[in-house]
């Protein structure tokens, strides 16, 4: 048979796929489809679901699989499948086969969480509130954030920067600003393109976003004024002339 994979929230635009015009092609073509929803679960949809529910589209995932990694704050994942499919995956798989099961304090501290899920939307309502301020603040001061549609905020800089100079102006956010993003550069994404990815979570406050927005004008407003060029080109120097001395 043919297995169809896909994401719910794609994890480095942060674009929600279009499971439901997916699942409608079922009609006419003999698949079935594996949904990794990494970005989607706990986030997206009115229980926290994830993508199949908020596009209404759930009975037509035959495969669901999401981590606890993300929304959960752990570790491990789940797939979750009609019985015959998880019981073959139960002792088909190698990773399941030859791996040991999660620690007790994890097994249970995941509970917890599925229940804070569940019970608490208001933690999903803050999540929501910080992202649309997020989003817009950093689109009104002319950062280009794509299409995102998800609590995944990616930021592209475009210039003619080398990684050498953004590493220089991620370091400058986390050691002096106390924010942290993460870098993306090929082949996650095309060559040439480099981008920083934010994440907000529901226990940043207003205050928070409003100050990482400011954060972000103050380096891109650097990195255009050449000051991690020269950070690069003169810690380059000092390691060439380190080589050449030893």
């Amino acid at each position: 048979g043919i297995l169809v994979i896909t994401e719910g929230v794609f994890g480095m635009s942060g674009k929600v796929g279009s499971l439901d015009e997916i699942v409608k092609m079922k009609e006419d073509f003999n698949f079935r489809i594996l949904c990794d929803d990494a970005h989607g679960f706990g986030t997206m949809g009115p229980t926290g679901a994830g993508v199949p529910e908020l596009l209404n589209c759930m009975d037509g995932i035959d495969l669901y699989f999401s981590t606890f990694a993300k929304s959960m704050a752990s570790i491990g994942g789940f797939v979750a499948a009609d019985k015959d499919i998880v019981m073959y995956l139960k002792y088909n798989m190698r990773s399941q086969i030859y791996a040991k099961a999660l620690p007790m304090p994890f097994v249970v501290g995941g509970m917890k969480r599925l229940e804070l899920i569940k019970k608490h939307p208001e933690f999903r309502e803050k999540l929501w509130e910080n992202v649309h301020a997020l989003q817009q603040g950093l689109r009104e001061r002319g950062f280009d954030i794509g299409e995102t549609t998800s609590p995944v905020t990616p930021v592209f800089l475009h210039g003619d920067y080398e990684l050498t100079h953004v590493v220089g102006l991620v370091q400058d956010l986390r050691e002096n600003m106390g924010v942290f993003c993460s870098i993306v550069t090929y082949p996650v994404v095309p060559k040439g393109q480099i981008m920083l990815r934010i994440i907000p979570t529901a226990s940043h406050t207003l205050e928070d976003v409003e100050y990482t927005m400011n954060c972000f004008k103050i380096v891109q407003d650097k990195l255009t004024a050449g000051v991690y060029r020269q950070i690069a080109e003169k810690f380059i120097e000092e390691q060439t002339k380190q080589l050449d001395f030893a």
